[in-house]
């Protein structure tokens, strides 16, 4: 099959680069990131060993967090007068837990094309390889490094039906693995550290297992966490205390004719919690739950 050249004049190219492993990158990808004008990337440093790995000299400029706001602008005002900018991030697909979102958007505002250059993906080479259930699966990022936001994130994921996917920093993988346990139960689940790289590791083992482990070696590097879904025994009466507490009082309200701070009240007996507990956990289910119930 003949190898296209670059189809657009002027363009944003989301071109995916190695996550460790420096042959892990795609000929088209290669093709791209000669031809255009311009490579945007989160540290100029870390994307001039892969250019020079493949003798590839093409102009930098850092594209982070700390300066997309004043760079994405710049960008866009370049492919407008003709460029070819090609974002990378320091490993992987840009965009993903990555920055890049602003320049995306501010691209498509001005029509120009935006055009996905695929390759690897930490999140899908450690799915592939986990053991655990791929047909469905959620991403959910880097949950927040704050325990009480983080155990609010875990909280809505409680009754979650797919294998759950995060990415986690090795300083708090321990609180993390604790919290999940805590709030999910014993799941199946698997720490996949440095995925594709010379100390790639796969720990797979129950949530329970998984923190017992780190005990005698901690975990370092890239990690990437993976949950399994939960037991379909426990499905059905997770769903009903979690998911279902709003709609039992709606439905207390309307059949038995009661105001929503009584219906409350009863729906809490039912459950055998206090009138407290129930409050708050429909503060999980809505973040602006009627005023009235305080």
């Amino acid at each position: 099959m003949e190898l296209q050249s670059t189809e657009h004049p002027a363009c944003l190219y989301l071109v995916a680069t190695p996550i460790g492993n420096l042959e892990d990158i795609t000929l088209r990808a290669l093709r791209i990131l000669k031809e255009v004008d311009q490579i945007a990337c989160e540290d100029t440093r870390h994307t001039q060993k892969l250019l020079n790995h493949y003798g590839i000299q093409k102009p930098l400029i850092s594209y982070h967090e700390h300066n997309e706001l004043t760079r994405a602008p710049e960008l866009v005002l370049a492919m407008e007068q003709g460029a070819q900018i090609a974002l990378v991030s320091d490993a992987g697909v840009p965009l993903v837990s990555d920055p890049g979102y602003r320049l995306v958007t501010l691209s498509l505002r001005h029509h120009l094309p935006v055009v996905p250059i695929p390759g690897p993906s930490a999140l899908l080479a450690a799915l592939s390889a986990s053991g655990l259930p791929n047909d469905e699966f959620l991403f959910a990022g880097f949950l927040p490094a704050r325990s009480g936001e983080r155990r609010r994130a875990l909280e809505r994921l409680r009754i979650e039906d797919r294998t759950i996917i995060f990415y986690e920093a090795p300083h708090r993988i321990e609180e993390t693995l604790t919290e999940a346990l805590e709030i999910l139960g014993d799941r199946p689940a698997c720490l996949a550290r440095e995925v594709t790289k010379l100390h790639e590791e796969f720990r797979r083992d129950s949530l329970s297992g998984l923190l017992a482990s780190l005990a005698g070696k901690p975990a370092r590097g890239e990690i990437t966490l993976l949950v399994g879904p939960v037991p379909v025994e426990e499905r059905s009466a997770q769903r009903d205390s979690a998911q279902s507490l709003a709609d039992r009082v709606d439905e207390l309200r309307y059949q038995a004719k009661l105001d929503r701070k009584e219906a409350l009240k009863l729906a809490a007996k039912e459950r055998g919690i206090t009138k407290r507990a129930a409050y708050q956990e429909l503060h999980l289910e809505s973040p602006n739950p009627d005023e009235s119930l305080e």
